[in-house]
């Protein structure tokens, strides 16, 4: 693994209720964490390659930890996100270096295709700040009932030479969804639109 890991954290949100309303099943997310060294920190380089390939053994690694975590087969996976915050002696585009050229195809390994595009989010923090992880359908960008997000915080983490990697995925969408748009049992899941 050419990723330098000194944490990883996973853990799984349960909405069982909503507004004195029982969620049955309940809605569930999976989130998991990685708390890399930036092996770019205080300094410019202008090939981030060793950055996407780190990138996509975490697309890999955090995506199976969440289907695990959730206990489903990959196939169940319903919507995905990724996120990254950098701590202040790194730059915003190495948390784009992880999350956008490789991490992807891993990630719909994990969760058995994936035709939409991950959502993600990116960001300049340090130790104890909270990450946004947005939600989006893992098949169709128009099912409109898992818009959604999961926030994150370590706090240890990210420390000035580190970035923080997050990947989530759901089995469900939001709890008690009515605003209408494309349902998850018409998907077709084959433009990542509809």
């Amino acid at each position: 693994m050419i990723a330098n890991i000194r944490k990883l954290a996973v853990w799984v949100e349960e909405t069982h209720m909503e507004m004195d309303k029982e969620i049955s099943p309940a809605t569930r997310k999976a989130v998991a964490v990685a708390v890399i060294a930036n092996p770019f920190a205080s300094r410019y380089v202008e090939d981030l390659s060793e950055l996407m390939e780190i990138g996509a053994e975490l697309g890999e690694l955090l995506g199976d930890k969440c289907v695990e975590a959730l206990g489903i087969v990959p196939e169940r996976a319903e919507s995905y996100g990724k996120a990254a915050m950098v701590g202040e002696n790194g730059e915003l585009e190495h948390a784009a270096a992880i999350l956008h050229p490789k991490l992807g195809a891993p990630l719909r390994k994990a969760v058995h295709h994936g035709a939409a595009l991950v959502a993600s989010s990116k960001k300049m923090g340090s130790v104890g700040q909270i990450l946004d992880v947005p939600l989006g359908h893992k098949d169709a960008a128009y099912v409109r009932s898992h818009f959604d997000g999961i926030e994150v915080r370590l706090n240890d983490a990210p420390r000035p030479n580190e970035i923080l990697v997050a990947v989530a995925v759901t089995d469900s969408g939001r709890p008690l969804p009515r605003v209408g748009g494309l349902e998850h049992k018409d998907v077709k899941g084959q433009d990542g639109l509809k």
